[in-house]
């Protein structure tokens, strides 16, 4: 079964009930039905896709992504969601990788699709040309269920998720149909979604494959689109009321967003579950978020490659949370169902509770690896295991807390300092809106401690000051950051997680002579 199959099941039980929707605009599962063979007899009949070819697909979020996703996989083709925020260069990278026969696209990316097609051999098609060359070419393809909607096996390749390229190009990584049905259960029961639930999609929708798209599709729910550009808090307030959103995910810097415009519970009352995760968040924004929405949260930690779903701090979690179970907002939580957790040290062996180690995976939904690299998938999956990189520990209980990314550790002087806990602390100023804090070279001690904040409008905090609350914190004077950098907004990638490599090159360029 795949999320083509799904929706034409769907279509002959509830025909009438929303399959998509974005602002004004919905489809029903019968619609849906329909316009996904016509789209998938249009890339077979037309385009030549067959079974395990790659469509690339380039569009903001928007109503179209559901027609894209549901009718590539009916044609059997391997979906390639592309994050609308990346760059020229990244996409060629990204196409390179993917070998994709054709791009979908839409107005704003027509140029660009332009070039990456003559450079890439690819076949264009743009949802907003109402042509028969463009999107308009559904109406004359036929609307019978194409001969290849059960053609896809378990272990067929079904996605390519490109990461964000945080650490380098971004990387393919190969889901297959089996490890993409497991994680929407999955992901169904930790969120607690049904038939009737409808999910706003405010992050890229690249991002939001298995955690979204393919759950709500599977279960029969209906998902939604607002563009997550510019994320405005009052906008995705409206937007959920208007539209009865039961279920929504946001990154820790649009939670921040939410916060600073004094929103609560009653400005998105038929919210009963908001996702959050992808980045850390500062543990006393975790009480607040509580405090003013009520345990609505469900809190996951992973990687890309197992679909972001290792562990998860329950609903339940954040109402110990609310009942004083303070220590557990700087918890990721426990295993999530069906995955297993360890904390292993440099040889391998599980670290007893409290004791510090590299956190690794094991779940039924892991990536088969990265398309079409071979070494890099030699280095993440040991033995069936997912290498994080991460640095965590376990309580007696079994919560996970998450110390520091490995490649962030900061080395001065031979003293290993992690980030997060200076981050944590300039969080609880109350003028601090984002923070992130980074090694810089040193010729003295090899790495030098910054920080860069963005503050509240209005707010008259100065370095010092800032300085002088990391001292009053208890954090030791190797720890103060030497320098701190105040901007507008902090550096964000793709998914919309703050840009770290991209905070320590302003850093660099701003101490260097005639640097700003």
């Amino acid at each position: 079964m795949d999320i083509g199959v799904a929706v034409a099941a769907h279509a002959r039980k509830t025909p009438d009930a929303d399959a998509a929707f974005e602002g004004d605009r919905t489809l029903s599962y019968r619609e849906l039905d329909e316009r996904t063979n016509r789209l998938a007899n249009l890339l077979t009949g037309r385009y030549g896709v067959a079974p395990g070819d790659r469509v690339a697909v380039l569009l903001r979020n928007r109503l179209e992504v559901a027609e894209a996703i549901v009718g590539v996989t009916k044609a059997g083709a391997v979906y390639c969601g592309l994050n609308f925020r990346m760059s020229l260069e990244e996409y060629r990278s990204i196409l390179a990788n993917a070998g994709a026969r054709v791009l979908v696209t839409e107005g704003p990316f027509r140029d660009m699709a332009a070039t990456l097609a003559d450079e890439f051999g690819l076949a264009v098609v743009d949802v907003d040309d109402p042509s028969e060359a463009g999107w308009g070419g559904l109406a004359s393809a036929s609307a019978a269920a194409p001969p290849t909607l059960h053609a896809r096996a378990p272990s067929d390749e079904f996605c390519i998720v490109y990461t964000s390229g945080t650490t380098g190009a971004p990387k393919g990584i190969l889901f297959d149909a089996q490890a993409v049905a497991t994680h929407a259960m999955v992901a169904g029961l930790e969120y607690g979604m049904s038939r009737h639930s409808r999910w706003l999609t405010t992050i890229p929708h690249n991002s939001s494959v298995q955690i979204t798209l393919a759950p709500t599709f599977f279960l029969g729910g209906a998902v939604g689109f607002l563009d997550g550009r510019g994320f405005d808090p009052h906008q995705f307030a409206a937007e959920a009321t208007t539209q009865a959103a039961t279920h929504t995910y946001l990154v820790p810097t649009q939670l921040y967003r939410v916060l600073e415009a004094g929103l609560g519970h009653d400005d998105v009352a038929t919210l009963t579950s908001i996702g959050y995760g992808a980045a850390p968040i500062a543990h006393d924004r975790v009480g607040e978020l509580v405090g003013r929405f009520g345990p609505v949260f469900s809190q996951l930690y992973g990687m890309a490659e197992i679909a972001s779903i290792a562990t998860m701090l329950t609903q339940d979690d954040h109402r110990l949370i609310a009942s004083g179970r303070s220590e557990l907002m700087a918890s990721a939580g426990r295993a999530s169902f069906l995955a297993d957790v360890r904390v292993v040290d440099a040889d391998g062996r599980d670290c007893p509770p409290g004791e510090r180690g590299e956190v690794r995976f094991h779940t039924p939904y892991t990536m088969r690896g990265y398309h079409r690299n071979p070494e890099k998938t030699a280095e993440t999956l040991v033995d069936g295991w997912v290498r994080s990189g991460d640095v965590g520990m376990f309580d007696d209980e079994g919560y996970l807390y998450i110390v520091d990314r490995m490649k962030d550790l900061i080395i001065r002087g031979g003293y290993n300092i992690t980030p997060s806990e200076i981050e944590h602390v300039l969080y609880s100023h109350p003028a601090v809106i984002e923070a992130a804090v980074v090694g810089v070279p040193d010729t003295e001690w090899g790495e030098a401690v910054l920080a860069a904040v963005a503050l509240r409008e209005g707010s008259g905090v100065d370095e010092a000051e800032l300085r002088a609350h990391c001292k009053a914190a208890g954090l030791p004077s190797i720890k103060i950051p030497e320098r701190v950098l105040t901007m507008d907004s902090l550096p964000k990638n793709a998914v919309g997680k703050i840009a770290k490599r991209a905070v320590a090159e302003i850093a660099t360029t701003s101490s260097k002579p005639g640097g700003n």
